[in-house]
């Protein structure tokens, strides 16, 4: 049994105007990224996942476990071609990890 996302009311649409009106769509889309990740990983990797930002079109997440920052950096192409996929190709252009 699936749990039930604690970010249902992202896909409202008077959210996405708000946001679109108070210039945060890009925070929107930060929290649509991380629970993208809570569904791939693991829970105890995502638990070292402290936060997801968008800044310039790129992706900034940082990490707390050296490994898990590790397997991030090797496989940024990998991400980065996801979220693509998922968000547009326009939306990013990179993937920092910290």
């Amino acid at each position: 049994m699936k749990k039930n996302k604690k970010r249902e009311f992202q896909s409202s649409e008077l959210v996405k105007s708000f946001a679109r009106i108070h210039g945060f769509e890009h925070k929107l889309v930060a929290f649509e990224i991380k629970d993208f990740l809570e569904d791939y990983l693991d829970e105890s990797l995502f638990n070292e996942i402290r936060s997801v930002n968008i800044e310039n079109g790129c992706i900034i997440i940082k990490i707390d476990s050296p490994l898990l920052k590790h397997d991030f950096q090797m496989r940024k192409g990998f991400y980065l071609k996801k979220f693509q996929d998922k968000f547009g190709e326009d939306q990013f252009n990179d993937i920092q990890i910290l």
